[in-house]
């Protein structure tokens, strides 16, 4: 019986600055990291079976690729939201796999994944810090998100991360109810994110 052949993205990572971090905040950001793997696994419908590699790498695996770019904005959010000095080259792959995915992405031989890899590396070689291989819009809309996130300031992305599940009916009122703000400090802080624009934009991109 053959086994069934599925499209899925892959998001691969490098922290920025690694070296300078240390190890306290190192494993810092991974426990962000996988956190917000677990959290989007209610988007999919699935697990991301993130993986650590390389010491400062690190990867996970979208059923659901239309996602791609909105988890690419995620994982940084949930990083930025730790202090400034905490972000991470994503690079993006879309691409087939045939069978259930290794739960070790480091056995993962698929060309999707070395994709990814060579999507980071893209990354790290130019300015733009989330790239995507799809090309045409999908790489252009990277590289516009990627600049917007960029510009996040911790308390913008800790208070965004809420606001980018997908078809979230979330509310300023229940994002402020769960960081103990006003309701007010939230719709200002989400205005200046440019919270409706990412959204809009993704969801744009999504239903294409």
């Amino acid at each position: 019986m053959s086994q069934k052949t599925h499209q899925i993205a892959v998001l691969t990572g490098d922290l920025v600055g690694s070296t300078k971090l240390g190890a306290q905040k190192i494993e810092r950001a991974f426990a962000a990291l996988e956190n917000c793997a677990r959290l989007q696994e209610a988007w999919m419908g699935a697990p991301l079976h993130f993986t650590r590699h390389r010491g400062d790498g690190w990867q996970v695996a979208l059923a659901e690729p239309k996602y791609a770019l909105r988890s690419g904005l995620a994982f940084r959010a949930a990083l930025k939201a730790l202090g400034p000095e905490f972000d991470s080259y994503i690079g993006i792959a879309q691409g087939t796999v045939t069978g259930d995915i290794a739960t070790d992405l480091n056995d993962a031989t698929e060309e999707v994944f070395q994709a990814s890899g060579r999507s980071l590396e893209a990354a790290k070689s130019s300015k733009h810090r989330l790239k995507y291989n799809k090309g045409g819009a999908h790489e252009g809309m990277a590289i516009l998100l990627g600049r917007v996130s960029g510009e996040w300031t911790a308390n913008q992305a800790a208070t965004i991360l809420y606001a980018l599940p997908p078809n979230s009916s979330v509310n300023s009122s229940q994002i402020a109810r769960e960081l103990d703000k006003s309701r007010q400090s939230v719709s200002k802080t989400l205005e200046a994110a440019w919270v409706d624009e990412v959204r809009d934009a993704l969801m744009t991109m999504e239903n294409t």
